[in-house]
């Protein structure tokens, strides 16, 4: 073989053997060393890293019935700035809050603290409450006797109530993994991109400073299917992938927030 032709078959050897090896680091190796991921032979490992449908990895069923889906739709837009007559009709509604969520919004029961929480997203699970979306023995009979600015007026006192810090607060560098930073191998979004930190969507709550055993019981509840108020089922996908370890690290965090 003449030397001016050895050189575009060494080029071209050269090549393959790099995509061979980029294709072996990203598709085996990759996936292979993922800590938030159960990976079991070659094939398992590629499709994992190509996306596809992974029938071996078991999934948590549900086992209770499943709750009928939320129809409820917020947007910003549908939240008025409150005025001083919304927040001050909302502190006389609330007085019938209090024996669960304080006289200031702050819960000694471990139930939801409601002190300066997002007005949209107490809306929206009043409405929930109301059209049957979430179940409550508690809730649902208080909620069937509000009117939409009955919603909108608790929404607007409890978001304006100042809240309460934890005496020892967590950092944002105290954060889990799974908060920051979610797990991709496992289709599990950062915590942050949604409940503040990254991002904040709409209507979606503020989890800093609530119970630990509260946003445990909540987290369990959306991976077994017995709450299911979540539009296109966001997290019902993402806590039904959650380990019961990272459930327990999520909400032990958010309290200290």
């Amino acid at each position: 073989m003449k030397a001016d032709s050895r050189w575009p078959v060494a080029s071209v050897a050269i090549l393959a053997g790099l995509a061979i090896v980029a294709a072996l680091i990203g598709y085996v190796w990759i996936p292979g060393a993922q800590r938030d991921t159960r990976i079991s032979g070659l094939w398992n490992a590629i499709c994992s890293a190509a996306g596809v449908v992974q029938p071996w990895r078991p999934q948590q069923q549900p086992t209770s019935p499943v709750a009928r889906a939320s129809d409820v739709i917020v947007t910003a837009r549908m939240m008025q700035p409150a005025d001083s007559l919304s927040i001050g009709r909302g502190a006389t509604l609330a007085l019938q809050c209090t024996m669960c969520h304080g006289a200031r919004g702050m819960s000694q029961a471990d139930s939801p603290n409601l002190a300066g929480q997002y007005d949209e997203a107490i809306y929206k699970q009043l409405r929930d409450f109301k059209a049957g979306h979430r179940k409550s023995a508690v809730m649902a009979p208080l909620a069937q006797h509000l009117s939409d600015q009955d919603m909108r007026d608790l929404a607007a006192y409890y978001a304006y109530l100042p809240r309460e810090t934890p005496p020892e607060e967590a950092t944002p560098a105290q954060a889990p993994a799974i908060v920051r930073h979610g797990a991709p191998m496992r289709n599990i979004p950062a915590c942050e991109s949604c409940h503040g930190g990254i991002d904040h969507k709409t209507a979606s709550p503020r989890l800093d400073g609530e119970p630990e055993t509260y946003l445990h019981a909540q987290l369990s509840a959306f991976a077994n299917g017995s709450r299911g108020n979540d539009i296109h089922q966001q997290m019902r996908n993402i806590a039904r992938h959650l380990t019961t370890e990272e459930m327990g690290a999520v909400a032990r965090y958010y309290s200290r927030r």
